[in-house]
């Protein structure tokens, strides 16, 4: 019989478990996924989730039964199935994985050629309606299901975003929060010249020291506690499925992302000039700055890992990143990595002798910023609407790629709706102004607010 597929969101597939996804759901979708691509080799890898072993094993047989080969890498993040699908020349990939979410969930990612993302308006939808329906693809040859080995390429591939002779002994501070990124760590720690301490560090699916999600302030609070405890460089944290990672200084002070969008474009412009970056509407600023005065060229995309993907594909461009700690390199199928970004800053402090405080505090005074600020509205159009009435007039530009962006001689903003959530989202920032920064916010957010 048809059925109704509730847990299908604007970028991925994710639920609860066992009402929302299940065996049967994910037979369907993996199913849906190969007719809709018309794939003969799909790669298939799985996050540490305890439901993440049977729902691969149901994806795989929808996929079998339909005629695709499927190449099944095991156990480790998304970004290793952004790597194998491209690497191996398959037509799609499939991530098993809930990301940031309590155990109790899960969901899958997926993407077709290339690594190329499939969201709500480039197929997801369309995977629903066939996964939804009562028949399947039943092909009268089917596939079969390999185990590939990609590890030690995917380690090998890192490593030529850094100069590893460069690398000076620093000390860093890891959480994976009992997610997977600890997999890809073990790879990585034996070619690296660091002294690692180690939190929340074996991968475990019930997830013992809480939901693997560093957002959480609870979360940024034990990283940053053991970070000055251990006296280390930088601390590192990762998402579940280290899609993410998240940045604090040797003062245990978490760095917002929007400011490692500059300091990874600054570094990859020294390496590669003239290079386009392209970063999201929130807040640009300091990017814009930074890209400018490095050689580089800015190009703007709207947020959201489909839409920054695409425009570096369109333009070619070697670098996006997002506030959202998602970070996107033209090498790596244009696609995120969470192993990327730190490695890159890493080199960036051993190179230039300076700590991580000093090679952001400065920027963070030249541009303070808000950080996202969300609030939960009845009616988010009309809310975007009255503050449309109320700053348009004396703004002296208004951008509307993605919400609204005001911008003033000293200040600007952007307020958005949220694309997989029931709020409205606000990033506020000025020019070296600290006072400023927080009385226009709070000013904004009482006009949003009333």
């Amino acid at each position: 019989m048809p059925v109704m597929i509730e847990c299908f969101k604007a970028y991925d597939i994710r639920g609860q478990i066992p009402n929302q996804l299940n065996p049967d759901i994910a037979y369907r979708i993996g199913n849906a996924t190969a007719e809709f691509l018309n794939a003969k080799r799909i790669v298939v890898g799985r996050d540490i989730r305890l439901s993440s072993a049977e729902l691969t094993d149901s994806v795989c047989k929808g996929l079998v039964e339909a005629g695709v080969d499927v190449l099944d890498i095991g156990l480790g993040g998304t970004e290793m199935v952004y790597f194998a699908t491209s690497h191996l020349k398959a037509d799609g990939g499939i991530m098993i994985t809930a990301s940031h979410n309590p155990a109790d969930y899960n969901g899958l990612k997926l993407v077709r050629e290339e690594a190329r993302p499939i969201s709500a308006d480039s197929g997801l939808q369309a995977i629903r309606a066939l996964a939804e329906k009562d028949e399947r693809a039943v092909s009268p040859a089917p596939g079969s299901r390999t185990t590939v080995d990609i590890f030690d390429d995917y380690i090998g591939h890192l490593l030529t975003y850094i100069d590893v002779e460069s690398l000076k002994p620093l000390k860093l501070l890891v959480n994976p929060g009992n997610g997977g990124a600890g997999i890809a760590m073990d790879g990585l720690k034996p070619r690296l010249p660091f002294e690692f301490v180690d939190l929340n560090y074996p991968p475990d699916g019930t997830f013992p020291n809480g939901i693997p999600n560093p957002m959480l302030l609870e979360n940024q609070a034990v990283t940053a506690d053991a970070l000055v405890a251990s006296n280390a460089d930088m601390g590192i944290a990762w998402d579940g499925d280290f899609d993410r990672c998240f940045l604090f200084d040797e003062n245990g002070t978490f760095i917002e992302g929007y400011y490692i969008v500059g300091l990874l474009a600054e570094s990859i412009l020294k390496k590669h000039p003239g290079e386009k970056i392209i970063h999201d509407p929130r807040m640009t600023w300091n990017t814009l700055d930074i890209v400018q005065a490095s050689g580089g060229e800015a190009v703007q995309s709207k947020s959201g890992h489909s839409f920054i993907k695409e425009t570096m594909r369109e333009v070619d461009g070697i670098y996006g990143g997002e506030m959202s700690a998602h970070h996107y390199f033209r090498d790596f199928s244009y696609a995120d990595s969470g192993m990327i970004p730190w490695l890159l800053v890493a080199e960036l402090i051993s190179v230039s002798g300076r700590s991580l405080s000093e090679l952001v505090g400065e920027r963070m005074a030249m541009y303070p910023a808000s950080g996202e600020i969300n609030r939960k509205v009845d009616d988010a159009a009309a809310t975007l609407q009255k503050l449309y009435d109320t700053y348009a007039p004396a703004a002296n530009a208004v951008d509307d790629l993605d919400g609204y962006c005001f911008e003033f001689d000293n200040w600007r903003f952007n307020i958005r709706m949220s694309n997989t959530e029931p709020v409205v989202r606000l990033n506020l920032e000025s020019r070296g102004d600290a006072d400023l920064m927080r009385a226009k916010t709070q000013e904004v957010l009482k006009v949003l607010e009333s």
